[in-house]
């Protein structure tokens, strides 16, 4: 058990520390106003703790509310679902809430995006020709603003307020663009495509004609993309089985090759190795797969940690290749990546390159500059062959939805949905299923939780998008 875990439940001898996995479902304890006594024991340390790890009103007002909402999914029934009228859009390939919940977004293979009010299931706007080509993934700046990008090699920046034009179009891929990242300290936006390039745009300075931009990385075989929740890394995965970390990241410097120093190449060859990352993921068989923040560095790793963070070059790149349990002999493929909404854990979804029959996944958790390591893992029939799965957390990370064949599966790190930090495995073990919700009449491509709501989106190769939401 890592070191931020034992110091999540230090304060069960005489401090309200959070309850274990097996307590009740919405009977955990609610933290005090002001701290206890430092006393005897270690209440006062559980406490600090506490709040660290957002367990405090005060640090994460909203943690009770997504509590009560994870108890919610686990009564969901497929019959709860509603069909958006979708009509004939092609494929869905990715799906994304704005972040007060209040509209959909759906891209869709045929050139289209897709808007809708979730909580009516009304039909908003269509943008007929978004793009030239397929539309590939949503990301939204704020509450107005959001960015497509499609295989046209184009970024398109819109506003919800003016949908009859794009803000900009952004040129500077020469490949299909298939991940849009953004900084909200800096307000840069980052993309990534298959021509093996992560380009920074320059939103501050953005006009009808684009934005400033300029090549910020490239490496081969470039898959996924993503920065953690603080925007102080980039994880970047790969189809040939490598997955890169960008250490005390600085978006305003440009990364040649071979200009940005190797930390280290290793290879885990055990589910139970723990070697030194910042808040990476490594990779396994095909479903998820997880990495957790681990936030005391045990003293194996605190030196070299520390030396890094005093003296190492900003940008430094680590490279792993983590070992799929029982796939040493083949290759795998990183096809999705995801990041816990606390930067706690990193999701992966990985293929075999050389037995495309089975998908798997494992989760490790990792600290920034910390273990890394497996905890968890999965493994599924890889259905619908030659399109990306897009798995993710819930809110709050306690839950994982995973397109599973004609439907989506929400997993949990336990059966009682604890937070990832309160029951770390010493071993790798397997995700618990909660629930499967099966609705859809083709393969399943992506899912999405709403950001403020009990509600659950899903999209499938035909077209269809559905909501699944508790009734009352």
């Amino acid at each position: 058990m890592s070191a931020e875990a034992e110091a999540a439940r230090a304060g069960t001898a005489g401090g309200p520390a959070a309850p274990g996995p097996g307590s009740p479902a919405g009977m955990e304890p609610a933290l005090p106003a002001a701290p206890p006594r430092a006393a005897p024991g270690a209440g006062l340390f559980g406490w600090l703790r506490g709040r660290c790890l957002g367990r405090s009103a005060a640090v994460d007002p909203a943690r009770d509310t997504f509590r009560a909402m994870t108890g919610l999914y686990g009564s969901i029934q497929p019959a709860d679902s509603v069909y958006l009228s979708t009509r004939t859009h092609g494929a869905v390939f990715n799906l994304e809430y704005s972040p007060d919940g209040s509209v959909l977004t759906v891209a869709c293979e045929q050139t289209e995006v897709l808007l809708f009010d979730p909580i009516s299931s009304k039909h908003i706007k269509t943008l007929s020709e978004a793009h030239e080509d397929c539309v590939n993934n949503i990301r939204f700046l704020d509450n107005r603003l959001f960015a497509t990008c499609s295989d046209d090699t184009t970024i398109a920046l819109w506003d919800l307020r003016k949908l009859n034009t794009k803000v900009c179009t952004l040129h500077g891929h020469t490949s299909w663009v298939k991940n849009i990242e953004y900084d909200t300290n800096t307000r840069l936006l980052v993309t990534s495509g298959f021509d093996g390039n992560v380009i920074i745009w320059d939103t501050n300075r953005c006009t009808e004609d684009g934005c400033p931009h300029k090549k910020f990385f490239h490496t081969r075989f470039l898959m996924r993309m993503r920065l953690t929740p603080d925007c102080s890394k980039m994880l970047i995965s790969t189809s040939s089985g490598y997955l890169l970390i960008l250490h005390d990241l600085d978006l305003n410097k440009s990364l040649e090759v071979g200009s940005y120093p190797i930390l280290r190449a290793r290879r885990t060859t055990t589910s139970s190795d723990i070697t030194s990352s910042g808040s990476s993921g490594p990779r396994a068989v095909g479903s998820p797969c997880h990495q957790n923040d681990s936030g005391l560095l045990s003293e194996k790793h605190m030196s070299r940690s520390s030396q890094r963070e005093g003296g190492s070059p900003r940008n430094s790149l680590e490279v792993l290749t983590p070992e799929v349990p029982g796939e040493r002999d083949r290759g795998n493929c990183i096809t999705s990546l995801q990041l816990h909404p606390k930067g706690w854990a990193t999701l992966l979804r990985c293929s075999s390159n050389t037995d495309d029959q089975e998908e798997g996944a494992p989760v490790r958790p990792v600290s920034p500059r910390c273990s890394l390591r497996l905890t968890h893992c999965i493994e599924e029939a890889n259905v619908g062959r030659g399109y990306i799965k897009e798995l993710c957390f819930s809110p709050d990370g306690r839950m994982i939805s995973s397109p599973h064949g004609f439907g989506i599966r929400l997993l949990g790190f336990d059966a009682q949905c604890s937070e990832l930090v309160d029951c770390l495995p010493k071993e790798a073990s397997p995700l618990k299923e909660i629930r499967s919700l099966y609705s859809h009449n083709d393969v399943v491509l992506t899912t999405k939780f709403s950001p403020t709501h009990c509600q659950i989106a899903s999209g499938c190769l035909s077209g269809r998008v559905s909501l699944y939401q508790p009734k009352f």
